[in-house]
């Protein structure tokens, strides 16, 4: 399935653009009497649309009390750390539209008391008793290097099969413990919505558009299952062709 590619002027036409079809696709979802299930990803631009999102009028067309949230990745932190993608979705987002604290699903924290393992394994229970068979939305960011969620270019949780979830304990970026949806978990989305913005990610965002491998790559390996968009400003699609 080809990609369909989005791009705007600068960061902030961006989120607004994003923000607009979320709130859009929800609604639709809720109209025909479904939950919808949202999976949610970390950085900048993630953070600029989740605000947006909070700050929309339009924002009330969507009954906040029935969507299930998920998250691709998480940094195996405390709970409370700012370092948390959930802890930054929960202050731009979630705690703005009261979502029901039910339906929020984070991943587990240090605190939890679990080894790294043990965490990831107590994610994928909860998705598999919780989560609905697929995300109906799934955001993903996407690094310089081409790294999607916590799955890194050459490890081995990129090639993890079989599971839903994956204990990442070598990341090269800070934290180097983290737990990651793998690439088969991921793939079980209706709609995939890459969102990158700035200079700094067109060249990954060019890689991820050219034939090659997944290993070299991971955000090859994730389209959804009827739709896949990126959402770039002019500067994260200034390298395509």
């Amino acid at each position: 399935m080809s990609s369909d590619v989005r791009v705007h002027p600068g960061a902030e036409s961006l989120a607004e653009a994003v923000a607009e079809a979320l709130i859009a696709r929800l609604s639709d979802i809720q109209a025909e009497g479904r939950v919808p299930v949202v999976g949610l990803t970390g950085g900048t631009i993630a953070a600029a649309v989740h605000r947006k999102v909070a700050s929309s009028l339009n924002g009330f067309d969507v009954d906040w009390d029935e969507v299930d949230f998920w998250w691709g990745d998480e940094r195996y932190v405390d709970s409370n750390s700012g370092e948390r993608n959930a802890r930054q979705a929960r202050r731009d987002l979630l705690d703005q539209i009261e979502a029901d604290p039910g339906r929020i699903h984070e991943m587990p924290g240090t605190d939890s008391g679990l080894a790294l393992a043990d965490a990831a394994e107590d994610y994928a229970a909860t998705l598999r008793t919780e989560g609905g068979g697929k995300f109906d939305v799934l955001f993903l960011g996407i690094g310089p290097d081409g790294h999607i969620a916590s799955l890194f270019p050459g490890s081995e949780a990129v090639t993890t099969t079989g599971a839903l979830t994956v204990p990442v304990s070598d990341s090269p970026k800070p934290p180097a413990q983290r737990i990651s949806l793998t690439l088969e978990a991921l793939n079980h989305a209706d709609a995939v919505w890459f969102i990158a913005s700035g200079a700094g990610k067109a060249d990954a965002v060019a890689a991820a558009h050219a034939d090659g491998s997944v290993t070299e790559i991971p955000a090859r390996g994730v389209t959804g299952q009827n739709e896949t968009v990126w959402w770039l400003d002019r500067q994260a699609g200034s390298a395509l062709g």
